[in-house]
């Protein structure tokens, strides 16, 4: 006797972050997507495998694609690169919210191909351009997307573009950059009336202040190519605008220096709130605006992952968010590496963790093809596992 049973239709949400260095996050969903799909289009298989695709950010670099993913409108602008060279950038705008972000800005992939890391010269200046692009939209609110800099300017580039002036002992302007931090001698500011109408949300998960052993030389410095002696050099360059717009009857310099998150992309956390913004989890903020409450909803299955899955996964990174709102539906993670034993999958309910690193023994993080490749397998072998 024929069974008139239909299969069961396995739905699955796709919602991983970037894999740094190799893939965003549309182009890791994509390729998982493929992967299951092609594996439920198999004759004789029992089911199929339905894909939403939800392409995450948590306010780093990959932010204004997620954006663009999930409905925004992708604006294009020209501003300066982290070292004055141009480059095209972009903004996501919805009519009302505009996201714009420090990595396709100043960040450290748009330094010039084959030059050397700068942490001594690059600037912040190009997010504050990008910044006065979105505001030209008459946004209602700017959520400012830190993450990936190349500058450690305490945001001297960005305040730079929005109206400060930063002058030495002569009276001349100072460009905006680490290595000038220590020549302010006055500060005046404009105040621009759109900053005033436009509400600032700084979208972060970074806790650090902006000086001294936890701060943004010390922490996030060697990144960007700093040694001991360029370290100390900006830790002591970011002390000097502090008290600088102290001087400068900037209210309470002093106290948001030692802020939680102010040490973020290179102290532009501290610039930012200078100009009040408001801080909330990068995560939290990205899960929201891109409407995953909605979207989980309405599925079997959460498919997420990132680069490396590890103790700062656990600490509140983006798949440990994604985890925990997913409402007690089977979570399985994706990661190019995995440090975390099975054992403590649990911390995160995770059902599952596939690895690239099990399906090869090369190195996939910066070979795209390779990685969109095993994501494709991968996907396979999630959707065989779902029936």
């Amino acid at each position: 006797m024929t069974s008139t049973t239909a299969p069961k239709t396995v739905r699955t949400l796709i919602a991983p972050d970037k894999f740094k260095g190799s893939l965003t996050a549309a182009e890791v969903a994509q390729a998982l997507a493929a992967g299951l799909r092609s594996a439920a289009d198999v004759p004789g298989t029992a089911g199929a495998v339905q894909c939403e695709l939800l392409p995450l950010a948590d306010g780093g670099d990959g932010s204004v694609d997620a954006a663009v993913a999930a409905g925004f409108t992708r604006r294009s602008y020209t501003v300066a690169g982290p070292t004055g060279q141009p480059v095209q950038s972009s903004i996501a705008f919805d009519g009302d919210t505009a996201v714009v972000e420090v990595a396709n800005t100043c960040g450290l992939a748009l330094l010039p191909e084959g030059q050397q890391l700068e942490p001594l010269n690059a600037s912040s200046r190009g997010f504050g351009e990008a910044v006065l692009f979105a505001l030209s939209l008459r946004p209602a609110r700017i959520v400012l997307a830190l993450g990936g800099s190349a500058s450690t300017d305490g945001g001297m580039g960005m305040l730079t573009a929005l109206g400060y002036s930063f002058l030495d002992a002569n009276g001349r302007q100072l460009d905006g950059n680490g290595r000038t931090l220590g020549q302010i001698h006055s500060i005046h500011r404009a105040v621009l009336p759109e900053l005033a109408d436009t509400e600032l949300i700084v979208a972060s998960d970074v806790h650090n202040p902006l000086l001294g052993p936890t701060g943004a030389p010390a922490v996030f410095g060697p990144q960007k190519g700093a040694g001991s002696t360029e370290i100390a050099a900006l830790d002591a360059g970011l002390a000097h605008l502090v008290a600088r717009l102290s001087e400068a009857g900037i209210p309470d310099a002093a106290a948001l220096a030692g802020h939680e998150g102010a040490g973020s992309a290179g102290g532009l956390g501290y610039a930012c709130l200078l100009l009040g913004a408001r801080q909330v989890s990068g995560a939290d903020y990205f899960l929201d605006l891109l409407d995953f409450d909605t979207r989980k909803d309405s599925c079997d299955v959460v498919i997420t992952g990132e680069g490396s899955i590890d103790e700062q996964t656990l600490a509140g990174k983006l798949p440990a968010a994604v985890a925990r709102r997913s409402g007690g539906r089977p979570i399985i993670a994706v990661a190019g590496r995995s440090l975390l034993p099975q054992e403590r999958w649990s911390e995160m309910s995770l059902n599952r963790v596939y690895t690239l690193a099990e399906y090869t023994d090369r190195d996939s993080s910066k070979d795209p093809k390779l990685s969109a490749a095993l994501l494709h397998r991968i996907g396979q072998d999630i959707a065989a596992g779902l029936r």
